[in-house]
């Protein structure tokens, strides 16, 4: 690779990183080539743009980009990284647990090396399951509203059954006179 292949390289990954906030680097090295290929196109349907990149290339269109922002990263590009760029910040998170579930040779393959969410950084593979968990903004604006309502619901429901009452108790009286 010449040096003008590399900086369209890192030109291209500094695009990716400002388009997207969220993104995972992975390890892919002990998988197949079937496998990766089934890994790719999993994620071409899931909309994850999966990318193979040179660890130096991605560390320099990061400090291109914001050393400082991305610094929590740094120390996870060793050995062979994949990067997985996503709009939903758990998507990747879901797709590496089914493909570890689908496929049992695998075990722990792929390997989560970091996870960028929204500014944070997630080191280690221990941290799949907390970003499998993780809820979207339309999941936690669902649950504000919905607990919002709820203490309205209760009152038009207890309005409701007031006049419901006020009406049992004249008809009782109406029968009493």
């Amino acid at each position: 690779m010449n040096k003008q292949d590399k900086n369209q390289a890192i030109e291209a990954l500094k695009e990716k990183f400002s388009q997207y906030n969220n993104f995972y680097i992975t390890n892919t090295e002990s998988l197949t080539v079937a496998q990766v290929s089934k890994l790719r196109r999993i994620c071409f349907d899931k909309n994850v743009e999966l990318k193979v990149a040179k660890n130096t290339l991605i560390r320099k269109a990061m400090e291109q980009l914001d050393s400082d922002r991305f610094k929590g990263a740094f120390d996870s590009l060793h050995g062979v990284t994949a990067l997985m760029f996503a709009e939903s910040a758990k998507e990747p998170a879901l797709i590496l647990t089914s493909f570890r579930k689908d496929n049992p040779k695998t075990k722990e393959r792929p390997v989560l090396k970091a996870a960028f969410i929204d500014g944070d950084v997630f080191v280690g593979d221990k941290q799949l399951e907390v970003l499998r968990d993780l809820k979207s903004k339309q999941d936690l604006i669902g649950e504000i509203i919905g607990l919002l309502q709820s203490p309205a619901k209760n009152v038009i429901s207890g309005l409701n059954a007031g006049g419901k009452l006020a009406s049992l108790v004249k008809a009782l009286e109406d029968r009493q006179n």
